[in-house]
């Protein structure tokens, strides 16, 4: 890891990033008031310290045909570390399943399950998650609607340190 230490900089290159990933780096730089070149090796140095794990576009599972979101509160027999690995490489398995989550409390695992319908979930959860070994139960919660999905983390670009003029005049 090179760069550990964030920035105001380093933290407007990320806030933006993580809204829009596929601005170029003349407009990142402009709004992040560096050129060009620096930016790149900024955006270069927080993507091998593992700020920055990928890109990926933003898909209307609507526009797929997929119409049903379906949240699944997962309970297994043994929370032994090697079952709870199998059920997470057995999960990792289902496309359908695009989020899942290791809890503490009543449930071991939260799963976001997207379906074309009500019809195909169920097909789902009787021929793959309820059947699966360590499974004892399932609860769903079927999704009405999203009123705001907003992938990553909050960024405030005011904290961290602000950089000294001679590291600005490096990156010119």
């Amino acid at each position: 890891m090179r760069r550990v230490k964030l920035d105001r900089i380093d933290r407007r290159i990320l806030r933006d990033l993580q809204a829009d990933g596929r601005m170029t780096n003349v407009e990142l730089a402009r709004r992040a008031g560096i050129s060009a070149p620096p930016c790149l090796r900024r955006v270069r140095a927080l993507e091998e310290a593992g700020f920055i794990r990928g890109y990926h576009a933003d898909i209307n599972p609507e526009a797929l045909g997929y119409g049903v979101t379906v949240f699944a509160h997962v309970g297994l027999t043994s929370q032994a570390e090697a079952d709870l690995k199998k059920f997470e490489d057995l999960v990792n398995s289902w496309p359908l399943v695009r989020e899942c989550n290791m809890l503490a409390g009543e449930t071991d695992f939260l799963l976001k399950i997207v379906a074309e319908d009500w019809d195909s979930y169920q097909r789902f959860l009787t021929t793959k998650l309820t059947s699966a070994p360590n499974v004892s139960h399932v609860k769903s919660a079927l999704a009405i609607r999203t009123s705001k999905s907003q992938p990553g983390v909050p960024i405030d670009t005011e904290i961290g340190d602000l950089p000294d003029e001679d590291e600005l005049e490096d990156e010119e």
